[in-house]
């Protein structure tokens, strides 16, 4: 199974070296110096990591053959993309690969089905499951514990326990509804 891993950045000085933008949580273990990654597009590899640093906060990378400031420039926005064996599984409890959440179904704790995840979407602050509704319309589940409270690979399920309002439109503003009582007593 190939995933993206990273998305080449503008080269950074004049050796050959990049600036990537890390997709992965296992940088160290999929984007260390040895590791062979396919690209997209296909034509700029396979690239081979000769050296990488952190520097400012940013990783840099060089890959064997990239030289020179041009060479480097013109991998701009390549991605790239590790083989991956799909049994093989995360070194954390509780860390899921995407391509394992994937087609989830997403189920209330009664069982109630909410729909199935199409989607992961990995923002700053937290990530997203997009999980589409069985009437077509999505959702977005933020995937954090409170919410998210437990993934079954097994039962190819993931429990939620939303908030009000996450999953329909029956929310009660408890503002709104003090003051209506509030306005009734004057």
């Amino acid at each position: 199974m190939q995933l993206v891993v990273a998305r080449i950045g503008r080269a950074h000085g004049i050796k050959g070296e990049v600036t990537v933008e890390v997709r992965t949580d296992e940088p160290e273990l999929r984007l260390g110096p040895g590791a062979v990654l396919l690209t997209d597009p296909a034509s700029a590899g396979p690239l081979t990591i000769e050296s990488g640093k952190v520097h400012s906060g940013k990783l840099l990378l060089r890959f064997e053959g990239v030289r020179d400031r041009n060479a480097a420039e013109a991998l701009r926005n390549t991605l790239l993309i590790a083989e991956v064996d799909p049994a093989e599984l995360p070194e954390e409890e509780d860390e899921y690969y995407d391509h394992q959440l994937m087609d989830l179904d997403v189920v209330l704790a009664d069982g109630t089905e909410v729909g199935r995840i199409t989607e992961i979407s990995h923002l700053p602050s937290q990530d997203l499951f997009i999980v589409e509704r069985p009437d077509g319309t999505e959702l977005m589940i933020p995937f954090v514990s409170e919410i998210v409270v437990e993934i079954d690979l097994e039962e190819q399920r993931a429990v939620i326990d939303p908030p009000p309002g996450l999953i329909d439109d029956r929310a009660e503003i408890a503002s709104s509804r003090d003051d209506a009582e509030q306005g009734d007593d004057a």
